[in-house]
């Protein structure tokens, strides 16, 4: 399983990255983690002739993670994209994914569908398991077991059980880190490395993928290899990632 970090910023692009976005390829499906500006690389890594059922996770709509989605026209997804959110996804991309800002899901060259999680998750091929993290609005972190493998997905998030129990034993938890060392502020929950490396530590996992750097407490890259060093002091299995990045799991 070949995991591909198209969007590793957080808030808005810069020169060190676009947005969040990530794509897992398994080998039976591949799965997009949110949809910030690096979701229109996701065709880049996905070969003519090697394309299969494609899935779309969105953990929250803040516009960092979903304004991806005005590329969806470009998309090539010949066997379908199911787009799966929290609560309320298919109120928010009915009135996102339609005029005057973007062509709607109907008139996109492939056929999609759209699934609201947890209620539906049992209308996905795969083990999935979504659970409500702790952050500003409603948002969703995943566990998914593919390929004998388990990956957790904690975008958006204070410290929080739920964040633990995705991560639990995972191969390779994928987690944001918005604060640098020491930063913290209980009214916009975020990560910092020290709290993102506590989860994985907590949880047992294998790896951690520090992801979702805020654009303006990170902007250069020498920042996000401090709270990779900040991470490893607590969990030494823990490193930075940047775009186009790619880790076999």
């Amino acid at each position: 399983m070949n995991v591909i970090f198209l969007g590793t910023n957080g808030w808005y692009d810069t020169h060190t990255g676009n947005t969040i976005s990530v794509l897992v390829r398994s080998r039976r499906h591949d799965i997009i983690l949110d949809a910030g500006n690096g979701f229109y690389k996701a065709e880049q890594y996905i070969p003519p002739g090697d394309e299969k059922p494609a899935y779309l996770f969105l953990s929250h709509f803040h516009l960092d993670h979903i304004i991806g989605l005005h590329t969806l026209a470009k998309g090539r997804f010949p066997l379908g994209l199911t787009l799966c959110g929290p609560t309320g996804t298919r109120a928010v991309l009915d009135q996102i994914l339609d005029r005057p800002f973007t062509v709607s899901l109907d008139r996109l060259p492939y056929p999609t569908a759209v699934y609201e999680l947890p209620e539906e998750v049992d209308k996905l091929p795969f083990a999935v398991d979504a659970r409500e993290l702790r952050h500003s609005g409603l948002t969703l972190g995943y566990r998914f077991s593919l390929d004998d493998r388990v990956i957790a997905y904690c975008a958006d998030t204070g410290y929080c059980e739920n964040a633990v129990a995705l991560a639990r034993s995972a191969d390779l938890l994928i987690a944001e880190c918005a604060y640098k060392s020491g930063q913290s502020d209980e009214s916009w929950p975020h990560l910092n490395p020290e709290t993102a490396a506590r989860i994985a530590a907590e949880a047992g996992a294998r790896r951690l993928a520090l992801i979702h750097f805020d654009a303006q407490t990170h902007p250069t890259l020498r920042d996000r290899k401090d709270s990779e060093q900040a991470a490893q002091s607590i969990f030494p299995n823990a490193f930075a990632t940047f775009d186009d990045m790619q880790v076999d799991v």
